[in-house]
């Protein structure tokens, strides 16, 4: 576990900012495709570091032995860049309904967080199938954008990112915008799309918008290996609360593709 220190924030939509950060260890993490790692967040008075070990046992036990009123609040992201020694992670701003979003949104050069990970235990690689698929919301947004920096321009693929309206869009080539404000959501507008079935499909973004694509793509005949999936966020819930059946059912078919 290291300290990350911010080195500069960016506006890149009214609902997304940009936050570089430099710290120890970053130089020896090096790059792999969709690299996750956990930000902790101190309380008011409080610190975000937890242990120095890179065990994540003994890292999560000693962050779970710390009092709950002053143990730093942990979410997942993913790493929008990591080069020269500089950690780049875009954060998407709903208001102080979260402590990351809450933190973020009043973040400035200086503010120390924690960071456990990325580690290359959990790297996967890019499929390999002739047409890749990518899909997700504005949580899911830097994943896929850096996953599509990846791929050589000869090869096929499509991507699907739902956001808030067109003010949330980016700068990122060949991707089909899905806009709330215009009624549209992930799920019917992927589904409405015609695909074939060998393809390899990467989904992420809240929980079940995630489970409803990843059953579309195995009932039209793709290959469960073939489909990375995460739900980042669970309407009505948050990483601090107990993971549902539902929830618990996603991790059991994540770990048993894995073994596919």
């Amino acid at each position: 576990m290291s300290l990350l220190t911010v080195t500069s924030v960016q506006p890149l939509t009214p609902r997304m900012v940009r936050m570089t950060f430099t710290g120890d260890g970053l130089a020896d993490i090096g790059t792999w495709p969709d690299q996750q790692l956990k930000l902790l967040f101190p309380k008011p008075g409080c610190s975000a570091f937890v242990s120095e070990s890179p065990d994540v046992g003994v890292w999560y036990q000693a962050y779970l032995a710390i009092p709950e009123e002053s143990r730093p609040w942990m979410r997942s992201f993913t790493v929008r860049s990591l080069a020269d020694d500089v950690l780049t992670v875009d954060f998407v701003l709903h208001g102080d309904s979260g402590p990351a979003s809450a933190w973020a949104a009043r973040a400035k050069p200086g503010d120390v967080i924690g960071r456990f990970g990325p580690s290359p235990d959990y790297a996967r690689p890019l499929g390999g199938a002739d047409v890749l698929v990518f899909a997700g919301d504005e949580t899911a947004l830097p994943a896929i954008a850096s996953l599509l920096e990846l791929l050589p321009s000869s090869q096929q693929r499509l991507a699907f990112v739902e956001v808030a309206d067109p003010m949330e869009e980016q700068d990122i080539p060949g991707v089909r915008w899905v806009h709330r404000s215009a009624g549209e959501n992930l799920v019917s507008v992927v589904t409405a799309v015609e695909v074939p079935s060998s393809v390899w499909a990467w989904l992420g973004g809240e929980a079940s918008a995630v489970r409803a694509l990843r059953r579309h793509f195995v009932a039209l005949g793709v290959s469960k290996k073939d489909i990375e999936f995460s739900g980042y966020w669970r309407r009505t819930f948050t990483q601090d609360d107990a993971p549902t059946a539902e929830d618990l059912a996603e991790a059991q078919e994540r770990i048993a593709a894995l073994s596919e």
